[in-house]
């Protein structure tokens, strides 16, 4: 009986017969020979059809194939060091499973990033897409790997949230039944730390919304977010904390994805620092030095225009200044102790000097700016509910809030990862959108 095997594991049977459930992704050959290019979700092989090792109706029902047929090829596992994956099929059978309907559309021609989006569902099957989601695959477990080997417990929290907890220009408002409102999640965070304060440590991991009208390759409208929350913690722990996480994913991609990111073209040495640890800690103060002097000796990266201006105390960084501190590290560097009038309300504010909070956004290098922001949580009741106040907030919306400092509150700190961020900038990619299955983004809903 002919062995079944899965493309990624015919390494496993060089020299045996097997049999492969597959699509043609291409095909080639003249005369007495057919080159079958095809996939099966695991990988991609080359399957070779020579004339003398089959029947004639066989070569003919080979060349007659089409593009992404799904067909069973059976045929002999060869070593060839040559070809991706490190083996080849010398095919002894083909079988037809079904009949394409019309024409694919997707051809080995080049086609414009916005075809290949209207046909996402289709451009999905093929190796960039294909690479771009094992690599989100392997991300995605990475999470869960690390947080449950540090002792976390995965939180759930809604998507439907009746208050903002960043700004309310931000979020995408419900009508529920024309009786109230409600919002969908712009963060999983208010509710983790309730979470925390049972748990101890605890994340949550899912999908987030912002109201955001930008049209830049780093934003989406809907994207996912890994957000853990720790108590007892600080701004130091956290920290930490961010960077073994981040760390270990990059470790982790680098084990078990060489296939997928060799396929992207990815420089992996570039993230060999990441791999390593030590991110550097910079204060936004000397952060701002090192943008003022980038920008006096105009070493600026390719991607930031010439006239960019450096940043004047109090204000937040931009993408380009972002890009600039991308560019002075070779690692992730971690910027901490921004002015408290560009964060959220709930950061605590530095005992030691109460115009910046104890807070800290992460930046990939080579330009891919910002990919964790995080803080020390306001644990002090009164404290809390004055900055609440400051920024005209409602209290009644964050009653619940407030009830986690008037009981048993203590020092907690925790941290917003976006997923597509940190994928767009493991792979290489240029744009966010090719970092999740389906983007949503303001010029596009389908499919």
């Amino acid at each position: 009986m002919t062995t079944r095997s899965s493309i990624q594991g015919l390494k496993g049977h060089v020299g045996e017969t097997v049999q492969v459930h597959a699509w043609l992704q291409d095909k080639s050959g003249k005369g007495k020979i057919q080159f079958l290019k095809i996939r099966d979700g695991s990988g991609f092989v080359q399957a070779t059809v020579f004339k003398g090792d089959v029947s004639e109706d066989v070569f003919e029902a080979a060349k007659r194939l089409t593009q992404e047929q799904a067909i069973t090829v059976t045929g002999e596992v060869r070593a060839d060091d040559r070809a991706p994956g490190g083996v080849e099929l010398s095919v002894r059978d083909v079988v037809t499973i079904s009949e394409n309907h019309g024409e694919y559309p997707i051809t080995p021609k080049e086609h414009g990033i916005e075809f290949l989006m209207d046909h996402r569902h289709l451009w999905l099957r093929h190796r960039r897409p294909w690479a771009i989601m094992r690599v989100r695959d392997c991300v995605q477990r990475g999470v869960v790997e690390f947080f449950h080997g540090e002792g976390f417990v995965r939180f759930d929290a809604p998507f439907f949230t009746p208050n903002a907890a960043e700004g309310t220009t931000e979020l995408f408002e419900i009508d529920l039944f024309g009786e109230d409102k409600a919002y969908l999640s712009q963060t999983g965070q208010l509710h983790a730390e309730a979470g925390a304060f049972a748990f101890g440590k605890v994340y949550t991991f899912g999908p987030t919304f912002r109201a955001e009208k930008s049209k830049t390759r780093r934003h989406l409208l809907e994207f996912w977010m890994v957000e853990p929350e720790v108590v007892p913690s600080n701004h130091v722990e956290n920290m930490a904390l961010q960077e073994r996480f981040v760390s270990f994913l990059v470790r982790k991609v680098l084990a078990e994805c060489q296939a997928e990111l060799e396929l992207l073209g990815r420089d992996v040495s570039k993230l060999a620092g990441a791999a390593e640890g030590h991110y550097p800690r910079v204060t936004y103060t000397d952060a701002l030095e090192i943008i003022r002097r980038h920008i006096e000796d105009k070493d600026l990266p390719e991607n930031v225009q010439d006239d960019v201006q450096p940043v004047e105390w109090g204000d937040d960084l931009g993408a380009p200044h972002e890009t600039i501190l991308g560019h002075h590290f070779d690692r992730p560097v971690i910027i901490e102790q921004y002015p408290v009038g560009v964060k959220a309300f709930y950061m605590q504010p530095n005992p030691e000097n109460p115009k910046v909070a104890l807070c800290d956004d992460m930046i990939a290098p080579e330009g891919y700016g910002e990919i964790i922001g995080g803080s020390e949580r306001i644990h002090d009741y009164d404290l809390l509910k004055a900055r609440i106040e400051d920024e005209g907030l409602p209290l009644e919306a964050f009653d619940w809030y407030l009830d986690l400092r008037r009981t048993g509150s203590m020092p907690h700190a925790g941290f917003g990862m976006g997923l597509e961020r940190v994928i767009a900038w493991i792979t290489g990619i240029d744009h966010i959108r090719e970092a999740i299955p389906f983007p949503r983004m303001l010029s596009r809903m389908r499919p």
